[in-house]
Order: structure tokens, then C-alpha cells, then sequence
């Protein structure tokens, strides 16, 4: 699923997208069987009672010339007793089949999100976010048409065209006889273009799921996109994604109206033919009036059973295509899986952190080395500066160590456990992370803070904030704490975000606190306030600080110096300059100039 549409993948989709793939869907259906034994109950009533009405018209018509006419009318309140049954039967019907649809389909959306949430960065390094949207959306969609709907009306059309071919045996096997002459001519147009229309069904899909991700990609940079005025480009790249989904979409469209169109013609044209037959017969008096119109009515209902299934056959082919893309991401293999029998981290866990030569190469990037026998003993309750310059590998140590990837040689231990041996909610648990990026969630100022940890009071919330030095601002806002912030935190600033990111780190309270350029998007005095607080909140506490900034760098217990993927010095800052190495050089570039300028 990694691959655009039509790039190589149309003989795979040709040779794999069949209508068994919606057996698939039978785990999210087998716990509510009941519902589903009930509706096929109701189903097997509601074509029994249609199949009967034919039988009481027969009596009606045959019966017009009876000398006592109460026989005519039991049959007249016969057929409408039966015409009730079929109601309230077909209503039983729509009302089971739609709520076994409904909450399958709800069962599935919840499924997906759920994998997808716990996959690592390396799968999203694949698969574009709009299209991980798409399947939850777009193709749950189907999926519902098709249980809720779809399914029992194939089923009903079924059960209407074996039964009424019965039915039409035992009213006059002569006529039966022809028809079943006209069902290869309606089978083969079936065969064959439906493989074509399944190939389209799913390619329609690809570019749908393409299309949304174009739109999803630019609306969530929509900031970027307008201040670089590349409105334009977005709107030309969405157009023509979508311009090809329509062009797709026009070529199933044609060919499923021709498969129709074909079965339509062939079915009632044979039908005709047949029924001009049994009127001659009718004629000679082979046969009664209201035999011929039963078997009329037994031909229409066989006939529309046909059609309607050449119809279905189509949305069951777009179904089983959506259900195996779905099927495709619950059965996606992560790379980052947690261990069958996961150790534990001591309690409380002391936060001693080793990398012992250590390599890594990014997956999507597997020609570059990320880092390259890096050897990293951090002490508990030791705070460690990690500089270097762009692409040294910095935050690919904290990546690593929140086991968002795994190493390719070497290992990683926390207090003494393999990190790979840790369940990564244990890992995780332990761990605080300021990133650079902060992310900022819609909801409340005080919601974004309380994600460190759920449970906390508003007090205990309010009091990271306050560390953070977030409390002033917080407060100043429209509705203080419970202020909605807008998507991606778009109401506030970009040293605000950081601060809400800090105080959210606070809160958690986690025995190792990682700050990834975590006063990047502060100002002078916001960043003093905010030093002081990370210095309060390092101390007992393990802290790795990935920074360029001179303040930060200076305070820690030891800097490592990076550089392409490798650890090339340690030391404190005074050992480091006057070592004159890339930290002087760095010093002398980033940190002492940035202290002149401020």
C-alpha cells in the first residue's frame, strides 16, 4: 500500500481483489451473529411471503367466474394479509441488516485507528496521513453500504430467483425450460466484465485515498503553503489527483452501465419472448389465465432478481476491494513491536541511560548513516547536553531512545533492561519529551497541558504551567486555562506553544526528561524564566538536552559533541573550548555570537 496509484501494482490488484476478500470482514461480525441470524431469519420470511404472493394473485384471476364470490374475497383478503406480512417483514429486516451494518462498520473504523495510532514513524515514512484518513472514512463507507444493504439485498435476489425458477418449474416446465435457455447469455457478460470492473473499483479507490492525502498534506500546512503563496500548486496538485479519481471513476461507471444495460436487455428480452409462448398456449388451453399471469409475475421477479444482483455485483466487487485495503493496514507488520514477555524497569526507575555502539539508518533513507557506533553512558539524575550541527544525529538519540525505530546493530539500556526488552507503554511511561515541533492539540489551554497526565488536578495543572512560566499568558487568555486554542494550537504563539509543550513535560513528572531544542521558539526573558524551570524540574532526574543555545549548554553536567553520525568529544564547556575542536568552533559560530546579540 506504500505504492501511488498505477505505478506497477495493477496486475497484483488485477489477480488479488476478488468478492471472497469480504469473508474477511466475518471476525467483525461474529460477535454479534444473533443480530445477524435474525436478520437472515427475517430475510428468508420476508422472500418465502414475496415468493407466495403470485400463488393468491393466481387464485384471484382463476376464481373471477366462481359462483360463490366469498371464495373471491377470502382470496382478495388472503393477498392482502400477505401484502402486510411483507411489510412488516421487509421493515424487520431494514432495521436488523442496518444496525449490524452501522456498528461492524463502527467496529472496523475503531480497529483501524486503533493499529495505525500504536505503528511507529517508519510506517507513516510510507503511507501518507490522508490516506490512512481515507480508508477510515472512504472505504468504511462501502463497507457499511454493503452490510447494511447490499449483502441483504444480494441475498434476498437470491433467494427471489431460486425460488421463483422453482416455482416457475412447477407452473409450466415448458416455459421454465426456455428461460433457462436465455442464463448463459446473462452469466458471461457477468464473468467478464466484471474482472474488468473490479480492477477499476479498486484503482478508483487508489486515486480517492491519493486525492485526500494531496488535501490533507496542504490543509495541515496551510500556513506554509499561503505565506510561500503556493495556493496555486496545492490547488493544481489536488485538482488533478482528483481530476484522475473522476477519470476512474468515469471508466467503472461505463463499464458496470454496460454490464447492466446487457443483462437487462438479454433478460427481459427472453422473458418477452418466452411469455408471447405461453400466450399461445393460454389460447389452445394448455394452460389457465392466472397460471400464465403467475408466471409472469414468477419471470418478473426472477428477471429483477437478475438484474438486481448485476447491480449489487458491482458494489460487492467496490466493497471487497475497500475491505482488503483496510484488511491490508490491521494486517501491516510493524517494524517496532514490544516483546512477548516484556521485563520490567525498577520501581521507581532511576533513569540511567546507555548506548552501547549503536547504529541506526533511518528506513526510508537506508543509503545514510544516522549514527555510527555511538557508545553514550548517561548517569541517573545526570543532565547531558547533545550538540552538533544539523544532521549530526542529535535527536536521532532521542528517537531511538523512545524506540520510534530500532537500532540495526548495538543496544540501548534503561537502568539496566534492554529498551527492546520493555513494553513501550513501561518505556514511554518513564520518559518526558519537549520536542522541537510542539503539538498542540484543539482543545482548552488546560487539556493541552493536562496530556502530560490525565489524571492531574487542575491545581497540579496549573502549577506546571506556572513552572513554565505558561501561568501569565495562560491567564491573560479569553477563558483563561479552558481557552480553546484552535487546531495545532493556531491561536497562540510559537514560544507559547513551547512553554504549554514544557509544562505538559512537567507535569508528567517522568524520571528522564528529553528536551529537543526545547527553547528554540523562546525569547530572552521567556527563556531565563523557562531555564530555571527546566534546572528545578532536572534535578534527581536524568535530562538530555539537544540545544544550540550557549545558557543551556553551559549549565549541563557534560556535553557530547556530534558529528555525521558519531560522538567525536566529551566534556564540559570549558574542557571542550579549550580543546579547540568542533565545539570552539561551534561556540565560537552559534553560542558566543548569539549571547552578543542578546
Amino acid at each position: 500500500m506504500a505504492h501511488a496509484p498505477g505505478q506497477g501494482v495493477e496486475n497484483e490488484r488485477e489477480a488479488s481483489k476478488r468478492v471472497s476478500a469480504l469473508r474477511s470482514l466475518g471476525p467483525f461480525i461474529l460477535p454479534y451473529r444473533w443480530l445477524a441470524i435474525f436478520s437472515g431469519i427475517t430475510l428468508v420470511v420476508t422472500a418465502a411471503i414475496s415468493l407466495a404472493l403470485p400463488i393468491a394473485v393466481r387464485q384471484v384471476i382463476d376464481n373471477f367466474g366462481a359462483t360463490d364470490v366469498s371464495v373471491m374475497d377470502n382470496y382478495f383478503a388472503a393477498a392482502i394479509a400477505i401484502a402486510g406480512l411483507l411489510a412488516v417483514g421487509t421493515a424487520l429486516r431494514y432495521a436488523l441488516v442496518t444496525r449490524l451494518g452501522e456498528r461492524v462498520v463502527a467496529d472496523i473504523r475503531m480497529a483501524v485507528f486503533d493499529r495505525t495510532i500504536g505503528m511507529s514513524p517508519a510506517f507513516f515514512e510510507k503511507v501518507m496521513t490522508g490516506e490512512v484518513l481515507s480508508r477510515i472514512t472512504t472505504d468504511t463507507t462501502l463497507i457499511l453500504s454493503v452490510i447494511g444493504s447490499s449483502i441483504s439485498v444480494a441475498l434476498r435476489n437470491v433467494l427471489m430467483f431460486s425460488g421463483g425458477l422453482v416455482l416457475m418449474l412447477f407452473t409450466s416446465a415448458k416455459l421454465t425450460s426456455l428461460v433457462l435457455l436465455i442464463v448463459p447469455a446473462v452469466v458471461l457478460p457477468i464473468i467478464f466484465l466484471g474482472r474488468r470492473l473490479r480492477t477499476l473499483s479498486r484503482e478508483n479507490q487508489d486515486w480517492i485515498a491519493n486525492s485526500s492525502g494531496k488535501a490533507s498534506e496542504a490543509l495541515i500546512s496551510v500556513q506554509t503553503v499561503q505565506a510561500f503563496t503556493r495556493e496555486a500548486e496545492s490547488q493544481r496538485e489536488f485538482a488533478h489527483a482528483t481530476e484522475l479519481s473522476f477519470d476512474s471513476a468515469k471508466k467503472r461507471i461505463t463499464t458496470r452501465a454496460l454490464m447492466t444495460s446487457i443483462i437487462i436487455f438479454l433478460v427481459f428480452s427472453g422473458v418477452v419472448g418466452v411469455l408471447w409462448i405461453g400466450a399461445h398456449d393460454v389460447r389452445a388451453g394448455d394452460m389457465s389465465s392466472g397460471a400464465l399471469i403467475q408466471f409472469v409475475i414468477y419471470s418478473v421477479m426472477v428477471a429483477g432478481a437478475v438484474a438486481a444482483l448485476s447491480e449489487i455485483w458491482g458494489e460487492l466487487q467496490r466493497a471487497a476491494g475497500a475491505t482488503e485495503r483496510l484488511v491490508e493496514l490491521l494486517e501491516t507488520q510493524d517494524m517496532v513491536v514490544d516483546p512477548q514477555y516484556p521485563h520490567q524497569l525498577p520501581v521507581p526507575a532511576r533513569g540511567e541511560i546507555v548506548f552501547d555502539d549503536v547504529s541506526f539508518r533511518y528506513p526510508a533513507r537506508p543509503e545514510a548513516t544516522a549514527l555510527d557506533g555511538v557508545s553514550l553512558h548517561v548517569k541517573a539524575g545526570e543532565t547531558v547536553a547533545i550538540v552538533g550541527p544539523s544532521g549530526a544525529g542529535k535527536s536521532t538519540i532521542i528517537q531511538l531512545l523512545l524506540r520510534f525505530y530500532n537500532t540495526q546493530s548495538g543496544q540501548i539500556t534503561l537502568d539496566g533492561v534492554q529498551i527492546s526488552d520493555l513494553d513501550r507503554q513501561d518505556l514511554r511511561s518513564a520518559l518526558a519529551l519537549v520536542p522541537q515541533d510542539p503539538v498542540i492539540f484543539a482543545a482548552s489551554a488546560r487539556e493541552n497541558i493536562r496530556f502530560g497526565r490525565p489524571e492531574a488536578t487542575d491545581a497540579e495543572v496549573e502549577a506546571a504551567a506556572d513552572a513554565a512560566a505558561a501561568h501569565d499568558f495562560i491567564s491573560s487568555l479569553p477563558d483563561g486555562y479552558d481557552t480553546y486554542v484552535g487546531e495545532r494550537g493556531v491561536m497562540l504563539s510559537g514560544g507559547q506553544k513551547q512553554r504549554i509543550a514544557i509544562a505538559r513535560a512537567i507535569l508528567r513528572n517522568a524520571p528522564v526528561l528529553l528536551l529537543d531544542e526545547a527553547t528554540s521558539a523562546l525569547d530572552a526573558a521567556s527563556e531565563r524564566a523557562v531555564q530555571q524551570a527546566v534546572d528545578a524540574l532536572a534535578e534527581g532526574r536524568t535530562t538530555l538536552i539537544v540545544a544550540h543555545r550557549l545558557a543551556t549548554v553551559k549549565k549541563a553536567d557534560r556535553i557530547v559533541v556530534m558529528d555525521e553520525g558519531r560522538v567525536v568529544a566529551q566534556g564540559s564547556h570549558d574542557e571542550l573550548v579549550s580543546a579547540d575542536g568542533l565545539y570552539a568552533r561551534l561556540a565560537r559560530l552559534q553560542f558566543t555570537e548569539g549571547m552578543a546579540a542578546e
